[in-house]
């Protein structure tokens, strides 16, 4: 099956051996991208680094730079100022929902069913849009920064926030209302893709696959990081660990995402005029108005484009909650411009491994919705 089969995202194949419409036995061949980005990582300055971490999902590519900054600002011992955190929390939200929309809809076109596809698309493309105003890319969106963000938050970005959640959730409803509960949808998903608790956490399986078998880790939860602790919010989880709890827990992981969001929107205007980044240039790059204006400032950005910004020698493993779970970057520096290992833990590449299991003895219609809810990620699986 594959890799020209539409539902298997390019570079995966699936060797199949079927007694009819049962599936005696499954190998998954993951493949290549050929890109080789934790040893490109190592060639460049670690701000040259941020842009290769884009590319390992490009439904939330803003939280793949956060957990690398976050790995590398582990090691300069440095602390983002209180509105960058709120500012990037809020960010990796809609990451996430840009992400867990792109599941849901692609999950439903693949079992034959475009209208909700469509309302998820549409309501990812609003969150693309806020994503856009954020820093300026709808795709490869980069927006974190070592040391705190690329940028102050466009003017008008919370007002077009307010009125882009409302018709988000109208698209939500209407999602729910054709799909949750529909006959063939739910023969589709229930009772199929099934792993005993046992063996997911043998694979080290995290995210909504673990959650919807019952397990309630978040690591936004279990080891806070931003501003999570002074938030509200439930970590939804399932009982049979089926495809069908994994779609139920990534829908109300939408939800909890939009309750976030709108809690950073008033301690982000509240806080409007105080720092994001942190003040020492020799982290932050100063803003260009400095820059143009202050010599000793125009020598410190130069040095820093050119030769990078000086990590101190160590090693540091930093891990976000991802949409697909936990997200990690372990790093060494040897106390120069450029990193000496990167090494990316990414939760496609352990999530898919257990896949055989979920479907041998299962039937062969199965498989599209099983993968679906895997969420693989060809950037994140390649090694």
């Amino acid at each position: 099956m594959g890799p020209s089969h539409p539902a298997t995202h390019g570079t995966v194949k699936i060797m199949l051996e079927i007694d009819g419409e049962q599936i005696v036995e499954m190998d998954v061949q993951i493949g290549y991208l050929h890109r080789g980005f934790e040893k490109e990582c190592e060639s460049g300055t670690w701000y040259q680094a941020i842009p290769y971490t884009d590319r390992l999902n490009y439904n939330s590519a803003i939280l793949a730079n956060l957990a690398f900054c976050m790995s590398v600002e582990k090691l300069l011992g440095c602390e983002i100022p209180r509105r960058g955190q709120w500012v990037r929390t809020l960010a990796s939200e809609l990451s996430r929902m840009g992400d867990h929309l792109t599941r849901l809809g692609a999950a439903c076109l693949e079992l034959g069913a475009m209208t909700p596809f469509l309302y998820g698309i549409e309501a990812r493309e609003l969150v693309w849009d806020l994503q856009e105003m954020l820093c300026g890319a709808r795709v490869t969106s980069n927006y974190v920064r070592i040391g705190g963000v690329q940028r102050e938050i466009t003017p008008g970005f919370l007002e077009r926030l307010s009125s882009s959640f409302v018709r988000i959730e109208e698209l939500l409803r209407d999602f729910d209302r054709v799909v949750t509960s529909n006959r063939i949808f739910v023969d589709r998903f229930r009772d199929t893709g099934m792993l005993p608790l046992a063996k997911l956490i043998d694979y080290g399986v995290t995210g909504p696959l673990l959650r919807a078998a019952g397990v309630p880790l978040d690591l936004r939860k279990a080891e806070p990081y931003l501003v999570y602790e002074e938030i509200d919010f439930d970590v939804p989880v399932g009982s049979t660990g089926d495809n069908y709890d994994r779609f139920l827990v990534c829908q109300e992981e939408l939800v909890q995402s939009m309750r976030i969001v709108r809690q950073c929107v008033p301690v982000i205007e509240k806080t409007a005029g105080e720092p994001l980044n942190v003040a020492d240039p020799r982290i932050r790059w100063p803003a260009k108005e400095r820059v143009f204006g202050r010599m000793e400032e125009l020598i410190q950005q130069f040095k820093g484009v050119t030769e990078g910004i000086r990590v101190p020698a160590g090693e540091a493993y930093a891990a976000i909650e991802s949409p697909n779970g936990e997200l990690g970057f372990y790093i060494v520096s040897d106390g120069t411009g450029k990193p000496y290992k990167v090494r990316c833990r990414p939760p496609s590449f352990a999530n898919v491994a257990p896949m055989r299991h979920m479907l041998v003895g299962g039937m062969l219609a199965d498989i599209v919705p099983t993968f679906d809810m895997i969420n693989m990620i060809g950037g994140e699986c390649d090694r």
